[in-house]
């Protein structure tokens, strides 16, 4: 999976392979297993907006109502059966109070449409049972196990979120930055989907720890997904000339 930023690799989705899976990078920042009707998505942070408005930074508080607008025409256009939130879809654990009523009736009508299942986070890890779906530590499915964060190790087929990924990309022009999915073939983190997340670059310690040789991302921009590998990134002399010089996963 390698691309240079705008030579018509872009798209609304970017496949991906994982320990034999092969999955769909969605450009709205889920990710989509079409063999299994899976829609995974992570760290909604429903209600990070008033949780702030409580500590004395005031944001506008539509932040549940953009994340889920976003959510259901993702729900409509891919049709999946079961939807995976992959831990930190509250802000906290009294964020399902603040839910208002309008945004409460949407949040129960895609559950309602789908096999739905809420990952445990460390912001919520006991979401509010007052919607519906089933709460989980982890999912295991097929080839593949999904969990809210990362752990040590090589963990072959693993999907989390946690981290809220984000890249930097030169370009010919200027430098093209924004959410991202960061894989390696081996392991898969997920770009935070709420509309109030912000993000950490890939190029940190605790990503390049999970991450410590050679990558790829798909960098979300502009509603487009844009394939690149992490020699775009970090440079030749970062990885390593015998990594970065193979161009693909």
């Amino acid at each position: 999976m390698n691309a240079r930023f705008g030579t018509g690799t872009a798209g609304d989705q970017t496949a991906l392979t994982l320990n034999g899976a092969v999955l769909q990078a969605d450009a709205s920042g889920a990710l989509f297993w079409p063999e299994r009707g899976l829609l995974v998505v992570a760290d909604l942070h429903l209600e990070k907006g008033t949780a702030f408005a409580r500590r004395g930074t005031l944001l506008p508080p539509y932040d549940t109502a953009a994340t889920l607008a976003r959510l259901e025409a993702t729900c409509r256009r891919l049709a999946p059966t079961r939807v995976l939130c992959l831990g930190d879809s509250f802000h906290d654990g009294h964020a399902g109070d603040r839910v208002s009523d309008e945004d409460g009736r949407r949040l129960a009508a895609l559950i309602q449409a789908h096999d739905w299942l809420w990952v445990a986070g460390n912001h919520d890890p006991a979401p509010p049972p007052a919607w519906g779906g089933r709460v989980v530590a982890d999912w295991m499915e097929g080839p593949l196990v999904f969990r809210h964060e990362a752990e040590d190790g090589m963990a072959v087929g693993e999907v989390s979120g946690h981290y809220h990924p984000k890249a930097t990309v030169p370009t010919r022009a200027r430098r093209v930055g924004g959410r991202c999915f960061i894989t390696d073939g081996r392991r898969l983190v997920l770009p935070a989907f709420g509309a109030y997340t912000g993000g950490l670059d890939v190029r940190e310690p605790a990503l390049r720890r999970l991450f410590p040789g050679a990558f790829s991302i798909v960098l979300l921009h502009r509603d487009r997904g844009y394939a690149f590998h992490s020699s775009h990134i970090l440079g030749a002399h970062t990885l390593g000339a015998d990594m970065a010089s193979t161009g693909t996963f």
